[in-house]
């Protein structure tokens, strides 16, 4: 197992991976003070489900919820598409408990299409308001900038999900477009260095 050590906004996360060369070339891994993200799998696939139909969790997002098929065909496509070298969906757990389902974060092209990247979160309500957003969302931030070497993220988020712009503030993100009722926010890395 290789372990790389990264300093994140005054925490410590581990970037790990097992028998395999130290590279983006497959999922990652991370360890923050209190989670463990690691890359979705099939296996997350019905707290994913059950978390979406939590009240509340996707009131701001376009999907197809209410079609049962179409919503579980949605998470399922999410689950197994590539979308490319060290990005991807991660799932959340709680450090000292491997099984508690918490949420996941993304780092994938815009709407799965491109061409910018974006950072996205889902937390089940039982997370939500515990900082695991803020604290999960930074390590992703970090990934971004040091690991993929991106250039810019941004986030779209409907304006009346007060929760995840904030969460987009506090991960230094700001307004760079309000377009069609969404916000678009982004984050370039000359920013990210210079919060650092």
């Amino acid at each position: 197992m290789i372990k790389k050590r990264h300093r994140s906004f005054g925490a410590v996360f581990l970037l790990r991976s097992t028998n395999r060369p130290e590279t983006l070339d497959h999922p990652m891994e991370f360890e923050t003070e209190r989670l463990i993200l690691r890359p979705r799998t099939m296996e997350d696939f019905d707290a994913c489900f059950a978390m979406d139909k939590a009240p509340g969790v996707v009131d701001f997002i376009r999907g197809p919820w209410d079609d049962e098929d179409a919503h579980r065909a949605f998470i399922a496509s999410r689950i197994e598409q590539d979308y490319g070298t060290g990005l991807g969906y991660w799932s959340i757990f709680a450090k000292d408990n491997r099984g508690l389902f918490m949420g996941w974060m993304l780092l994938i092209p815009e709407d799965a299409v491109g061409p910018d990247i974006e950072i996205g979160w889902r937390l089940h309500p039982d997370f939500q308001g515990h900082g695991i957003g803020f604290e999960a969302g930074r390590t992703i931030v970090d990934h971004a900038f040091e690991n993929v070497g991106l250039n810019r993220i941004v986030a779209g988020i409907d304006r009346r999900n007060v929760a995840s712009r904030r969460l987009a503030e506090k991960l230094g993100m700001r307004i760079g477009a309000d377009d069609f009722g969404d916000v678009l926010y982004e984050l370039t890395r000359a920013e990210y260095r210079a919060k650092r």
